[in-house]
C-alpha cells in the first residue's frame, strides 16, 4: 500500500514538473463519494405556441365595402423554437427564432411593400446566446453574453403565468422589452434569500439595431423575506432600475417595484412604475410616466389520486385571470390609460416541469380617460373577448 501511495505522489510529481500543476491533479484519484460533473454535451430542441381567436366588440371598423363590423381572425402571437444545450457543466446556450407578421420596410423615409413577403408570418431572432455557469463557485451564479432576457421582464413573467394573453404592463406600455443585445450577470446567495440580475444592453430591444453611443445599464435586485416558511417562501419584494439615454444627455430611465407572491391556491402580483423620457433630444422638456398593475390567479388545485405518485400532475386545474392596469403617459397632463382583464383558464395535467399546456377565455377592456381633446391617447373605449391557448413543450 505504501508502495503505491508513493508510486502516485511520484507520478503527481513528474506531471507537475513536466505538464504544470493541472496535470499533477488529474494524476490523483478522486476522493471516495465525489461525483464530478457531468461535462457530457446536450442538446435539447422544444417549442412554445400561443394561438387564440379574439372577436373585437368595440370600437366598430367598416370592411371595404364601408359596412360596419366588429372584427374577429384567428392568430399566431408566438410560435417559438427552442434549441438549448450545454458544451459542459460551465457552458450552455441557447438559440430561439420567433414567428413575426412581416409589415412594411421603410426605405429613404417611404413605405414600401415588399410582394410576397409583406403581410407573411416568418421567423425573426428572439434569443441567442452563450451562458458561463459557476456553479462550481456558488450555485444559480451564471454569466451570459449575446441576445438575451433582460433582468425584469423575464422575471415577471415566470411568475405571471399568462404571457400567451398578453405581455405584463411594462412591456405592453413599451417602457420595456423582453430581450436585447448585451452582457448579464446572476448570482443567488446562500439560502435563496437575496437573487441579483445585473447588466448593460444596447437598449434599443430585440427588434432594432443599436442606434448611437448609449447603452442601458439595468439592475434587479430580489429579495424573499422567508424563504424556509412554508406558507411565506413564495413572498417576494423586488426593485428594478434602467439608465439610459436616447442620446448624449437625454434620459430614458425606469424604476419599478415589485411584490409577488406564489403558492398552491393563488398568485398575485402589484407593480409600480417611474419612466423618464426624453425622446431623440436633450432638448425636449421630460416626460415623467407613472403607472401600475395589480393581478391575481385564484387556484382550484388539480384532484389526483394522492396514493398514486404517477398522478402527481404540474401546474395544472382551473384559474381565473383578474388584472387592472393604470398608466399616466404624462404626469404633467390630465389623462389615464385603464385595462381590466378578467378570465378563466384550464391548465392541462403534465408531469414534467417546463411541459404545459393551457386553454384561457377572457374578457379585455382598455379605457382613456381624461386625455384633452388632439392627444394621441384621446381615443375610444376598446372591448375585446378572445379564446388564448399555450402549447409549451
Amino acid at each position: 500500500m505504501k508502495h503505491r501511495l508513493g508510486s502516485l505522489a511520484a507520478a503527481a510529481a513528474l506531471a507537475a514538473l513536466v505538464f504544470g500543476p493541472a496535470a499533477a491533479r488529474a494524476q490523483i484519484t478522486a476522493a471516495a463519494g465525489y461525483t464530478p460533473p457531468d461535462d457530457t454535451p446536450k442538446f435539447n430542441v422544444g417549442g412554445t405556441i400561443f394561438a387564440d381567436y379574439t372577436y373585437q366588440m368595440d370600437p366598430l371598423t367598416k370592411d371595404s365595402d364601408g359596412n360596419n363590423i366588429h372584427t374577429s381572425g384567428f392568430n399566431l402571437q408566438r410560435a417559438y423554437i427552442n434549441v438549448t444545450g450545454s458544451i459542459s457543466h460551465w457552458v450552455s446556450f441557447r438559440i430561439t427564432p420567433d414567428v413575426v407578421r412581416v409589415g412594411t420596410l421603410t426605405v429613404g423615409g417611404a413605405p414600401v411593400s415588399v410582394p410576397g413577403l409583406t403581410g407573411t408570418l416568418t421567423y425573426r431572432l428572439k434569443y441567442a446566446y452563450g451562458q458561463i455557469n459557476f456553479d462550481d463557485f456558488m450555485k444559480g451564479w451564471w454569466a451570459r453574453i449575446g441576445q438575451q432576457q433582460t433582468p425584469f421582464v423575464d422575471f415577471m413573467e415566470n411568475i405571471y403565468r399568462y404571457r400567451f394573453q398578453g405581455t405584463i404592463f411594462v412591456d405592453r406600455e413599451g417602457f420595456l422589452t423582453s430581450s436585447d443585445l448585451g452582457f448579464s450577470t446572476r448570482f443567488i446567495s446562500p439560502g435563496n434569500w437575496l437573487e441579483v440580475h445585473a447588466g448593460v444592453y444596447n437598449g434599443e430591444g430585440y427588434t432594432q439595431p443599436e442606434s448611437n453611443d448609449q447603452k442601458a445599464w439595468q439592475i434587479r435586485g430580489t429579495l424573499r423575506p422567508a424563504p424556509n416558511v412554508d406558507i411565506l417562501k413564495g413572498l417576494r419584494l423586488t426593485g428594478f432600475y434602467d439608465g439610459d439615454h436616447y442620446v448624449y444627455h437625454a434620459k430614458k430611465t425606469r424604476t419599478d417595484t415589485a411584490l409577488t407572491f406564489e403558492n398552491p391556491y393563488i398568485n398575485l402580483g402589484a407593480e409600480y412604475l417611474w419612466a423618464d423620457d426624453q425622446n431623440s433630444s436633450a432638448t425636449k422638456p421630460v416626460v415623467k410616466a407613472e403607472g401600475y398593475s395589480i393581478w391575481a390567479n385564484p387556484k382550484m388545485p388539480y384532484l389526483g389520486d394522492p396514493n398514486n405518485p404517477q398522478d402527481h400532475a404540474v401546474g395544472e386545474g382551473w384559474e381565473a385571470l383578474l388584472r387592472y392596469d393604470n398608466l399616466r403617459p404624462n404626469r404633467d397632463q390630465p389623462g389615464h390609460k385603464k385595462r381590466y382583464i378578467a378570465g378563466i383558464s384550464y391548465w392541462f395535467p403534465v408531469l414534467k416541469p417546463g411541459i404545459a399546456a393551457a386553454l384561457l377565455a377572457d374578457w379585455e377592456e382598455v379605457k382613456y380617460d381624461g386625455f384633452l381633446p388632439g392627444n394621441a391617447n384621446a381615443k375610444p373605449t376598446e372591448r375585446r373577448l378572445a379564446l388564448h391557448t399555450l402549447f409549451n413543450f
